[in-house]
């Protein structure tokens, strides 16, 4: 494995500039795409598009689709729409390739279109365009060797061959009837043991597990996970052979959702990365900052409305983020449990009321044990039994509060078809301190009136 150091990258400068082709090509014939890629990250955008004719153009592919997102953005609005179409487009899968051109401005996206020369790959693309991103059918590709169940094996075979030509990698072979409908998979080593079967139907595995074009990316997953599968066949309403998912672009896939779900329940708003400017970080960060200002404006005039109870019993005071901190907690993990149990599948319909009694008797328990615990510290140490008792009681009915909102929220969310994942973080934080607050402030001001 080649070391990727400044000095390396310092040599590879160098040769780029004095136009040495041959040893630019000899130094990047031996590094994977991969880390091309992470190499190209250290290079000005002027470099990058002065390295990329030194790479064939497979690997000048793969390459591209290697990098961030972002910086494959920049470099594609520098090149000609038929460069792109014929340096990049043609030398992808068909997966891939879609998502290339997604990501061009729409402007552009018929011109980058009309420059391939393969007009079967533009056909396809085309079609798969048609698909909603986050379903099967946009992440699918049509590389994938088929075969009809009424084929001789010695057909079979020499298809194979032609149709293996233009794929990297063969998972498996599918098998389909005269109309294209998915009837079963012709394992590999059935070529071997029955090289004289007569027909492929007699010799294939029948009814294969299959997704549908409309399924989400998170179904295709949890597929693919369940039956250990490295690729799994797309069908449509009826039943044809539309298309193949392969494992590496289904784990991509859930990565950057994850990625996704992890920046809302953090509170920003876009995707951003490390390397962007000031600008675009600011914009991603501060939608739910000035919602928490707002949250924290409203708890200070909330506080406001029991400033007599608070000049009174000063002590009041000392206790008010423990409420809100302990508030916010129980909530975001009872969210994060609902919403993990809604992702994976775990968390059935039928269940839904099953779990709620289950988090109810959870948060008895840590309500109950965490009241108590407080209780008798404050029992020893404050020396006021009236506030004693009623930061307890407070902090009983807030773990059970936040612990049901925490939890029936992600539901009711999902029953509007909004991304659970929105309940936690700081939609959850803010809420329940609030509310925590309002539990607090009452409970004790009754406390103090008997």
């Amino acid at each position: 494995m080649i070391e990727l150091n400044q000095e390396y990258l310092s040599r590879l400068r160098e040769l780029v500039a004095a136009h040495e082709s041959d040893k630019v090509c000899t130094l990047l014939e031996e590094l994977h795409p991969a880390d091309i890629a992470e190499l190209l990250q250290e290079l000005d955008l002027e470099e990058v598009i002065a390295l990329y004719p030194f790479m064939d153009e497979d690997k000048a592919a793969d390459v591209l689709m290697e990098l961030d997102e972002e910086d494959r953005r920049r470099i594609l609005k520098e090149l000609p729409p038929e460069l792109i179409a014929g340096r990049f487009i043609d030398n992808l899968d068909t997966d891939d390739a879609v998502d290339l051109i997604q990501e061009l401005d729409e402007d552009i996206r018929d011109e980058v279109l009309s420059h391939l020369e393969d007009v079967e790959q533009a056909g396809d693309i085309v079609d798969l365009l048609k698909y909603d991103r986050d379903t099967a059918g946009g992440l699918m590709g049509t590389e994938m060797i088929v075969v009809n169940a009424n084929w001789s094996m010695p057909r079979c075979i020499d298809e194979m061959r032609i149709q293996a030509e233009e794929m990297e990698e063969v998972y498996y072979v599918y098998v389909v009837d005269d109309d294209e409908r998915l009837l079963g998979l012709l394992p590999l080593h059935h070529l071997i043991t029955h090289p004289s079967v007569s027909k492929i139907k007699h010799v294939m595995k029948k009814d294969p597990v299959a997704v549908h074009d409309s399924d989400s990316i998170e179904e295709v997953a949890q597929i693919i996970e369940k039956y250990d599968l490295v690729a799994v066949p797309v069908i449509d309403s009826i039943g044809r052979l539309v298309g193949c998912i392969t494992i590496d672009d289904v784990m991509d896939e859930v990565r950057e959702q994850h990625e996704r779900d992890y920046r809302q329940a953090s509170g920003i708003s876009q995707d951003v990365e490390t390397s962007d400017n000031v600008l675009l970080q600011t914009a991603a960060r501060l939608p739910w900052l000035l919602i928490g200002m707002i949250g924290g404006i409203s708890n200070s005039v909330l506080l406001g409305g029991f400033e007599a109870n608070l000049a009174l019993h000063p002590k009041m005071a000392f206790f008010i983020p423990l409420i809100g901190g302990t508030g916010g907690n129980v909530g975001i993990q009872s969210s994060a449990i609902v919403v993990q149990g809604l992702a994976n599948k775990s968390l059935k319909p039928k269940n839904i009321w099953a779990q709620v009694f289950k988090e109810t008797l959870v948060s008895l328990i840590n309500a109950g044990i965490i009241s108590l615990v407080v209780f008798a510290y404050n029992y020893f140490t404050l020396g006021d039994p009236d506030i004693t008792t009623s930061v307890s009681l407070s902090l009983f009915t807030v773990v059970m509060f936040a612990s049901l909102f925490g939890t029936l929220v992600p539901l009711a969310l999902e029953r509007v078809k909004i991304d659970p994942a929105l309940a936690t973080g700081p939609f959850i934080t803010i809420t329940n301190d609030l509310i925590g607050m309002m539990i607090y402030m009452t409970i004790t001001t009754i406390l103090f009136s008997l």
